[in-house]
């Protein structure tokens, strides 16, 4: 579909066919994107309770991925970032 096609489309149109294909393929980037806008989108809808609520679920979300050494399973699920991370930022 070109940039006019797109264009032509409903917001919800739109919504349905970028998760459906951040999903599709596994776009972690495109959702933390999304994730990030989503306080300013609910401020703009004049829902300030839910973007207050949108910023304390993020936190804790990031609280519990810093704090994952309580569960072996889920350390070790995410060896392999870890050690990218290490490889790519190297101690000095």
């Amino acid at each position: 579909m070109n940039e006019p096609d797109l264009d032509a489309l409903s917001s919800q149109e739109l919504h349905d066919r970028a998760m459906e294909r951040a999903r599709s393929h596994l776009d972690v980037a495109f959702g933390w994107r999304v994730l990030k806008a989503l306080p300013a989108a609910h401020a703009a809808a004049g829902d300030l309770d839910e973007a207050n609520a949108d910023i304390v679920s993020m936190t804790a979300l990031i609280t519990d991925a810093l704090n994952t050494e309580s569960d072996s399973d889920i350390v070790e699920g995410l060896r392999p970032l870890y050690l990218d991370y290490l490889k790519s930022h190297p101690a000095r």
